[in-house]
């Protein structure tokens, strides 16, 4: 208990304050510019050229539009001679920041509602009616069971189901892709920006671009690092992939315009710089629904007012266009908070050099005398042994 009390009467009834001892010692002065010398260096180097800490910063506010060209035909049993054009794989038309191009597809052609066999699988093929559930539809059913085994081919028999017939078939995926020749379409990236903090825009056609370069430029990292127009298999190619694998089953590549910008210099000097991702985990190990896919159908009526349709399953790249990046520009507040820092920051220097005097050094306790120094309140009495 008296222990207790001699603590809080210490607490309350004592006061330090600091005293400056100079200590004539190489290692401790050594050490002491060693210490400041690194804080300099991170306040000066880092926070301040590196971090440009004497700025304010803003981020990107952008908005991103994308037009794609090429032509390519094809000539097969089933479509026989056909012209493709940009109407045709960019699908839909107009995207928010992304842009989805056609490489593969599965075409089923007219088919009409009715009945007709499943596709022949596990849980589809049947010898009787009684292994035919009549208005099951599972989760890849291609429409609604009839209750009936019917023959699909001369050896095999399935469930018939009601739907659109014939169903679909994509066990087998197109190898090459039907449309390999999208590896050389192109497409534009019209991207603009503005840093709303400091009422700042511009767009990636840079105002030394012309009508006539932009009619001829395709992006070279190394030539021409700032035209805005990509050919599709140089994008696969730069994120390190080859565009025909890629197209058999389709994925998602990822456009990254950054803009980084010094709004203390001239405007001239705020570029995009570009770079490509494949954005679509493809792990070999575990490749279980790879690629990117969907369908749609395109729908017709006979001479006798019969509905038709074409279905088409449809395998491409998505590409998505990704625009991140900060501006900065010369502030007094952020410059004197980090000055502030930076000053407060050198006082690590003194409490470490004390540390190794007071607790390490061979001489810490003629130190600690010479730097603490215990003075008692001159309006209490002071008992000697006269005194007594």
């Amino acid at each position: 208990m008296a222990g207790c009390c001699s603590v809080l009467a210490a607490f309350l009834f004592e006061y330090d304050t600091p005293r400056i001892v100079l200590i004539r010692s190489r290692k401790v002065g050594l050490m002491n510019r060693a210490v400041q010398l690194l804080i300099l260096a991170y306040v000066i180097g880092w926070v301040f050229v590196w971090e440009k800490g004497y700025q304010e910063m803003d981020s990107v506010v952008s908005s991103v539009t994308t037009k794609a060209k090429g032509v390519t035909k094809t000539n097969t049993s089933d479509l026989g001679f056909r012209i493709w054009d940009v109407a045709d794989y960019v699908i839909p038309a107009q995207e928010e920041n992304s842009l989805f191009v056609m490489t593969n597809m599965i075409v089923t052609l007219n088919q009409t509602q009715g009945l007709c066999p499943e596709i022949p699988d596990k849980t589809t093929v049947c010898k009787s009616d009684a292994d035919c559930a009549a208005g099951s539809t599972g989760t890849h059913s291609n429409g609604v069971a009839t209750g009936r085994c019917v023959q699909f081919d001369e050896t095999v028999k399935t469930c018939e189901v009601e739907a659109w017939c014939p169903v679909e078939n994509d066990t087998h995926v197109p190898k090459p892709a039907f449309l390999k020749a999208a590896e050389n379409f192109t497409l534009l990236v019209k991207n603009n920006i503005w840093y709303p903090k400091f009422n700042f825009s511009k767009r990636n056609i840079l105002p030394n671009i012309t009508t006539t370069y932009l009619k001829s430029c395709i992006y070279n990292a190394i030539t021409d690092p700032f035209c805005p127009i990509f050919r599709l298999g140089k994008i696969v190619e730069a994120a390190g992939h080859s565009f025909q694998d890629m197209a058999v089953e389709g994925g998602i590549m990822g456009i990254q315009i950054k803009w980084d910008c010094n709004l203390d210099i001239a405007a001239s000097h705020c570029l995009p710089k570009y770079s490509f991702r494949r954005l679509d985990t493809r792990d070999v190990d575990h490749n279980v629904s790879p690629g990117y896919n969907f369908r749609f159908a395109k729908y017709y009526s006979d001479l006798t007012g019969n509905e038709h349709r074409t279905l088409i399953k449809a395998y491409g790249i998505r590409f998505d266009i990704v625009v991140f990046g900060k501006a900065g520009k010369f502030d007094i507040i952020p410059t004197m908070i980090n000055i502030g820092s930076g000053l407060a920051l050198l006082g690590v220097a003194t409490v470490l050099c004390d540390i190794i005097v007071l607790y390490c050094m061979k001489k810490r306790f003629y130190y600690r005398e010479k730097k603490y120094k215990y003075v008692e309140d001159y309006e209490q009495p002071i008992i000697n042994e006269t005194d007594r």
